[in-house]
């Protein structure tokens, strides 16, 4: 059995990876979701990560030689519960390394993820990485016309099915606090192995580029499974098996 800890993207959202933690339910592994504090402007990536480290503690999640300064483990059961894996989705891939640092991850999973330099900032990433020349690359190879503004059912949503999207629509408008574009994530080298999952059809990170960034900034040969930016949301069968 392995322990799985899912980070969101933008909007900070546990509900994005519901059907995900059911698969990996099934396989007999645990998951615990995570909510992130993003709609706080004072909150940066160590706040992102105290917050995820409370939780985890909450679900029950073995601490053993997690640094819990500052944090109440009384009564926390620590006697070990297998390999801890620490999965970032988007921008979740910022917070991922500085997670799997404080609680000495086995390994960490990024899906359809910014991947980060040390210290780096997401304004920096966007700015610097490639992604909008991309996605533009890849709108106009499929025949679409990119607005001013993402059509978050054309880049997000495209292969969602009707009655999941339906679901979303309910749970309210996400809050993502622009200052987190500014700060940095403070890692020094990136505390566990890594495996890059991309999905074949997103659309907000092409896989070419996904897969380019990898091989650049780690080295690695990124894992293609089916679906977009949301996989977790229209393929989590595909989606739990590659974290597996």
């Amino acid at each position: 059995m392995a322990t799985f800890a899912l980070i969101p993207g933008a909007g900070g959202s546990a509900w994005y990876w519901h059907r995900v933690v059911a698969e990996l339910s099934d396989r007999g592994h645990q998951a615990v979701a995570l909510e992130l504090p993003s709609g706080d402007p004072t909150a940066d990536f160590h706040t992102y990560t105290d917050s995820c480290v409370a939780q985890m503690q909450d679900s029950g999640v073995d601490v053993s030689g997690v640094d819990v300064s500052g944090l109440d483990v009384s009564g926390v059961d620590v006697s070990g519960a297998g390999d801890l894996v620490v999965v970032g989705q988007s921008l979740g891939g910022f917070t991922a390394p500085v997670l799997a640092h404080r609680v000495h991850a086995a390994r960490i999973v990024l899906l359809n993820a910014m991947i980060p330099l040390p210290h780096e900032t997401p304004g920096h990433w966007f700015t610097t990485s490639g992604a909008g020349p991309a996605r533009v690359a890849r709108a106009a190879a499929d025949g679409r016309v990119l607005g001013d503004d993402i059509d978050e059912m054309e880049e997000f949503f495209h292969d969602v099915p009707e009655s999941v999207v339906a679901e979303a629509m309910n749970q309210g408008e996400p809050e993502q606090s622009d200052e987190i574009m500014g700060c940095a994530t403070p890692f020094d080298v990136w505390p566990a192995p890594v495996t890059v999952v991309v999905g074949r059809d997103d659309r907000l990170f092409p896989a070419d580029f996904q897969q380019q960034l990898a091989l650049d900034r780690l080295g690695l040969s990124a894992s293609l499974i089916p679906g977009g930016h949301l996989a977790a949301l229209s393929r989590p069968d595909a989606v739990a098996a590659a974290i597996v």
